[in-house]
């Protein structure tokens, strides 16, 4: 599948982004969850998003155009980022604004490391985009670096956790950048909202 990716604009807040004449699909997560890696494996290009040794590197809402027809942005992580106290309320505005504001923002794509347990940060954003009402699905990433038994053992822990205070689950994907796996599931899923949403845009 080719998505023909192109970098639109860094935009530094919400009302910065493009036109919202297109759906547009967020990605985030905790700082060094791999989530310049796997833009890059979705998009089939090793370099579109930064990657980096240093976590919080994304620190701009980066936009890109995906098969001329919807937009893909790559948000500033949450958690480990080494910037100040000032710099991290910024991003957390920024962050904010964005998912409760951008009007065409149809999906946001939260990314949870497979190795780590359940973590309150991740946990809490996640009530937090229930409790506004974002759309959202969790993406765990590095599944290749566990084994699979290791990985359906995480999924059921996230599971026991959040169905405390959940209904139901969201969405689950797992992929790996390394192992191109999760690619054409992700793929397929916005396709179909696409789809869905073809009079709307």
């Amino acid at each position: 599948m080719n998505l023909k990716p192109e970098f639109v604009k860094s935009a530094p807040k919400w009302d910065d982004c493009p036109e919202p004449n297109k759906p547009e699909y967020a990605f985030i997560g905790r700082s060094n969850v791999g989530k310049s890696s796997l833009i890059n494996m979705l998009a089939n290009q090793k370099d579109l998003a930064k990657t980096s040794g240093t976590p919080g590197k994304t620190q701009l809402i980066n936009v890109f155009l995906m098969q001329e027809s919807w937009y893909l942005t790559d948000l500033p992580g949450y958690g480990y980022a080494r910037v100040s106290k000032t710099k991290r309320g910024q991003f957390e505005k920024m962050i904010t604004n964005y998912l409760t504001l951008r009007p065409n923002l149809i999906n946001t794509f939260v990314l949870i490391d497979c190795r780590i347990p359940p973590q309150k940060i991740d946990l809490e954003f996640m009530e937090w985009m229930g409790e506004n009402r974002i759309p959202f699905s969790m993406v765990f990433t590095k599944i290749d670096k566990i084994s699979s038994t290791a990985l359906q053992k995480a999924l059921m822990n996230y599971r026991k956790e959040m169905m405390k205070t959940w209904e139901s689950m969201p969405q689950v994907f797992t992929s790996s950048a390394t192992g191109r796996i999760g690619r054409l599931e992700l793929l397929n899923f916005i396709s179909d909202i696409n789809e869905q949403l073809k009079d709307q845009f």
